[in-house]
């Protein structure tokens, strides 16, 4: 069953490249002009993703964001004009799950609606750990294993691990790695990424190559079985 993303924005031309691209690729789109028409949508439909404008007449997407929150954690994506830090903080206060700024990528903003449902997808099933064959991550516990014995990693190191665990398959570049794992308050630059991958792939020493570089993208994480 196709994934259903409602895209409220009162720009029907941006409604129609997100439809176009999104639909593309097997997605079911629903649309809304104003907060109160996607609050009547939200009630009738079964909703996968929200890509929600943020200046819009009659409700903006602030006060939409805030009365579906009381009741549903639907991944949303915020986009807006302004690019202030103060938006952004504000966004991800009210559960904002990405933010874009206008004008944006159609092509990434594809990619974002991507990694954020497949994200979802695991968090809905996902079990207290990880295996395959001698590596074992639990994630409650944080504690990684390889052939039975404990790697010591960094806090950091574990949550990029992590991450990519969750994420199996999706290439990230260096930015998005910073935005996720980091975060987006971060101030340091790409080659953090980079050093901690290096550090990442001795700690994981026979299973270092599961984290494949990407060249002029990024990095990704997969494990033999899925390659």
């Amino acid at each position: 069953m196709s994934k259903r993303i409602l895209v409220v924005d009162d720009e029907k031309e941006i409604r129609g490249i997100i439809k176009t691209y999104l639909e593309s690729d097997g997605f079911e789109i629903i649309e809304a002009n104003d907060g109160f028409k996607a609050l009547e949508m939200f009630k009738i439909h079964k909703l996968d993703m929200i890509i929600l404008d943020v200046m819009m007449p009659r409700m903006d997407g602030w006060q939409f964001c805030r009365e579906i929150r009381k009741t549903s954690n639907v991944p949303i994506i915020m986009l807006t004009a302004r690019s202030e830090e103060y938006d952004k903080l504000f966004g991800f206060e009210l559960g904002v799950d990405d933010y874009m700024v206008k004008p944006f990528s159609p092509r990434e903003l594809n990619a974002r609606v991507k990694a954020i449902l497949n994200r979802s997808d695991i968090s809905n099933y996902e079990e207290d750990s990880f295996e395959f064959e001698d590596f074992k991550i639990n994630y409650k516990s944080r504690v990684v294993m390889i052939n039975n014995k404990e790697i010591i990693l960094t806090p950091k190191e574990y949550d990029l691990l992590s991450f990519f665990i969750k994420n199996q398959g999706i290439v990230f570049s260096r930015d998005k790695l910073l935005d996720e794992v980091w975060g987006y308050d971060f101030g340091g630059d790409s080659r953090t990424v980079d050093t901690h991958i290096k550090v990442l792939r001795e700690r994981l020493k026979h299973r270092r190559s599961w984290i494949h570089t990407v060249w002029g993208v990024g990095y990704k994480f997969e494990t033999e079985e899925n390659i």
